[in-house]
């Protein structure tokens, strides 16, 4: 059983100046994880670059990695080497295919292949994009996405890279929405979060979308006496897993209440080992 904890599970760590990326290496270590599943907040110095692919008139051109871009992830590869532990899939946010405005559609599509070049560099296996759009998603907005998605499946499969789509926000909420995507779209993989999904259709979506995972987000936002989060069923969300013959890694994106990051990543690691392999 593959293990990674999203980054974003420490964005408050990270705020407070208490984490990078090079301490959320070892801290993955400690914690025993298999695999790296870094959130692109993490990347202080690569965040910044994405605001030249905003200021230039040719944004994929402008999204290029430099060679002080290149020395950092340099380092990062170094610092996971050195605990050997391989990159699983990079989150990545400001990339989503659609937008009302075409300008500002053709900027995501430049940071969405320079965080595939990012993904490339470190040797990733997987980069979150989202689709965007609006939550109904009427077919004009679905064929935009798809062709976006065509766009970026391809240069990521020439760089060895899988794409994933993540139930995340805009139509991507809705399971229906999510299996039309997925059904639709060749080559696109799905990051399954155990949240994020409309009001009311939580339960229905995952029963309709747990088959299509390549790899997961499991979030709990607190723990009871037996570890499980009381306000989420995950022990179905582990079954329907199980059942669909789930081989990816286990994703951990607490988001505790307690503010308790650290405490509540070795929780969930605790009740994936515990559920998720029962």
């Amino acid at each position: 059983m593959d293990i990674g904890i999203c980054s974003y599970s420490f964005h408050r760590t990270l705020s407070a100046g208490e984490q990078d990326i090079f301490k959320f290496i070892t801290d993955c270590k400690e914690l025993g994880c298999t695999v790296l599943d870094p959130w692109c907040g993490h990347f202080t110095l690569l965040r910044e670059g994405d605001q030249r692919c905003r200021e230039s008139d040719d944004p994929i051109a402008a999204g290029t990695l430099n060679d002080e871009e290149k020395a950092y992830l340099d380092k990062i590869v170094a610092a996971a080497k050195a605990v050997n532990l391989p990159f699983g899939c990079i989150a990545v946010d400001g990339a989503h295919i659609y937008d009302e405005d075409a300008k500002e559609m053709q900027i995501r599509r430049g940071i969405a292949k320079r965080w595939i070049d990012i993904s490339h560099h470190l040797g990733a296996r997987y980069t979150r994009i989202d689709a965007g759009g609006p939550e109904d998603m009427p077919d004009d907005v679905l064929a935009v996405i798809k062709e976006g998605y065509n766009d970026i499946i391809a240069y990521a499969k020439e760089r060895n890279l899988t794409i994933v789509t993540e139930n995340h926000f805009g139509p991507t909420l809705h399971p229906e929405h999510v299996v039309t995507l997925l059904e639709n779209i060749d080559g696109l993989g799905f990051l399954f979060d155990t949240n994020n999904w409309a009001k009311g259709k939580q339960v229905q979506a995952w029963e309709m979308t747990a088959k299509y995972a390549t790899v997961t987000h499991i979030k709990p936002f607190s723990f009871d006496e037996n570890g499980l989060d009381p306000s989420v069923d995950l022990p179905y969300a582990f079954k329907l897993l199980n059942e669909t013959g789930f081989k990816g890694a286990y994703g951990i994106e607490s988001v505790p209440k307690d503010g308790d990051e650290r405490g509540a990543a070795e929780k969930t690691i605790a009740m994936i080992k515990k559920y998720a392999a029962a």
